[in-house]
């Protein structure tokens, strides 16, 4: 089955957060000032329990969805992860199964992760220093906890990419430092243009460090060629290196946005259902799971969500459509990036 949006963007790609709760504090995401102990997280009660969550999963692939990522929050911190990826491995039809985490817990847990059915992770790293990793991370985790996850997420079969957050004035001087250890490494990193997303972060124009800047600095000492996506709606654009020594990626949401191609929903730790990473409202779908509701209405209902989807804050950021749908965004520890 294919379900298509207002544009003809199909669903494909389904992002299941499984925990508002992070042990980072992340500055482009869950400032510590904002989310300290008196933040409302979510309660037990109000989370997805693992067998609502496989079967939102399930019906999701009945709607064309291949590929599924467990995001965050710290999807770690949910003791019951193992089986959530093994009830997802189990649904026909799912040919991906990922991951995104801080990797500060990866290194006991990516075993494991991998014999339920994990096939992929996206380690976020945004330094290799610990002076500059701990500022963005409000403190939590020294560089090498992550690089420790890295490494036994390779030696546990995993196809490991890494994810960094360039922001200017912050980070940015640590840009070529991570290119030139991944490309040693042989693990693909992607650098992703500081978002507005949520509504804690402070963002500002003036911190973002574009795909260009990026390129040109990285392309200075490493000369690079484009690659065509390995599919369509590929998040990252991709780079070879000449010399033929791996490649990397660019996630340019601000300077060159890619919504015209974008396949994936959300689905938050309470169930709401999400149609874009920048979205001020969404869909509840756990009061469905809850009631007596059959999975074919459940189908029906997401069908015409995403039917009805007409999203493209990214190309209309700035401009006066963008004005006009601005509001009060949904936080990335709700739905993962």
């Amino acid at each position: 089955m294919e379900t298509n949006d207002y544009y003809k963007r199909v669903l494909k790609d389904l992002r299941i957060s499984v925990t508002d709760r992070c042990n980072f504090r992340c500055r482009y995401c869950m400032p510590e000032e904002i989310f300290n102990q008196d933040y409302p997280f979510l309660s037990r009660d109000h989370v997805l329990s693992v067998d609502e969550t496989i079967r939102i999963a399930r019906i999701f692939a009945r709607l064309g969805v291949t590929k599924m990522r467990i995001t965050g929050g710290e999807p770690i911190l949910r003791k019951e992860l193992p089986d959530i990826i093994a009830g997802i491995a189990g649904i026909e039809g799912i040919q991906d199964i990922a991951l995104t985490t801080n990797g500060s817990l990866l290194a006991k847990q990516a075993a494991k992760l991998r014999e339920a059915g994990l096939m992929r992770v996206a380690v976020s790293l945004d330094a290799l220093d610990d002076e500059t990793f701990m500022k963005m991370n409000g403190g939590k985790a020294r560089v090498q906890q992550v690089l420790d996850g890295i490494d036994a997420a390779a030696e546990a079969g995993l196809l490991v990419k890494i994810n960094m957050v360039v922001q200017k004035g912050v980070n940015e001087h640590a840009l070529l430092p991570m290119v030139r250890y991944f490309r040693e490494k042989g693990h693909i990193l992607r650098m992703i243009e500081y978002m507005d997303v949520g509504n804690t972060n402070g963002w500002d124009w003036k911190q973002v460090v574009s795909k260009k800047e990026m390129l040109d600095r990285i392309g200075a000492e490493f000369p690079l060629v484009p690659v065509e996506p390995n599919y369509t709606g590929e998040v990252a654009s991709r780079f070879r290196f000449l010399d033929g020594k791996g490649e990397i990626g660019v996630i340019s949401s601000v300077s060159d946005a890619f919504c015209s191609t974008c396949t994936r929903g959300r689905l938050s730790a309470d169930g709401m259902f999400y149609t874009c990473l920048f979205a001020t409202q969404g869909h509840d779908l756990r009061k469905l799971l809850r009631s007596e509701t059959d999975d074919e209405a459940i189908l029906e209902k997401i069908t015409s969500i995403w039917e009805g989807r007409n999203d493209q804050y990214s190309l209309e950021r700035g401009t006066a459509s963008g004005v006009r749908s601005a509001g009060a965004k949904v936080e990335m520890s709700r739905i993962g990036g």
